[in-house]
């Protein structure tokens, strides 16, 4: 694989699969993808473009994820817990609070463990950590912590 910046737009990333065919991703700033594949004979003509939202993205680096899990990754419902991405609403109740405001782990005992906001992450938000709408929470915790956790994010 090779990569290649790509100033103003994001990143390409080059893949030749064991097949001899040439595979392209550019991952856009805005946090869509470009998924690119050409052709078999002339691996710089472009056979087909699918251009991806940031759901549609992360819908399918879910479904691809599972090949490349390490055996060291911890596999979270084996255990009883679940990870999901919660998102702020810009009308939420808690847009511009502190993160330490919802009470989350005391309320459901599920635990916020990143923020994703535009293209960047804080993992480990502290309790003083201003939420903003659009914000993307990943929590971890049981099912039902998480179905808590997603109706208290969810007020409006």
């Amino acid at each position: 694989m090779s990569t290649t910046p790509l100033p103003g737009i994001g990143v390409q990333y080059d893949l030749t699969t064991r097949e001899r065919r040439h595979l392209s991703v550019i991952a856009h700033r805005d946090g869509t993808r470009t998924v690119n594949v050409y052709r078999a004979d002339d691996p710089d003509a472009c056979a087909q473009s699918l251009h991806l939202s940031g759901a549609e993205t992360d819908a399918l680096i879910d479904a691809l994820m599972p090949a490349h899990h390490s055996p060291n990754l911890l596999h979270t419902t084996d255990l009883g817990l679940v990870a999901e991405r919660i998102e702020l609403s810009a009308h939420s109740y808690w847009n511009g609070r502190l993160l330490g405001e919802t009470r989350m782990r005391t309320e459901t005992g599920v635990s916020i463990v990143a923020v994703l906001r535009r293209a960047e992450a804080r993992p480990s938000p502290a309790p003083d950590f201003r939420l903003a709408g659009g914000d993307t929470l990943i929590v971890i915790g049981t099912r039902e912590g998480v179905d808590a956790a997603a109706s208290i994010l969810g007020r409006e």
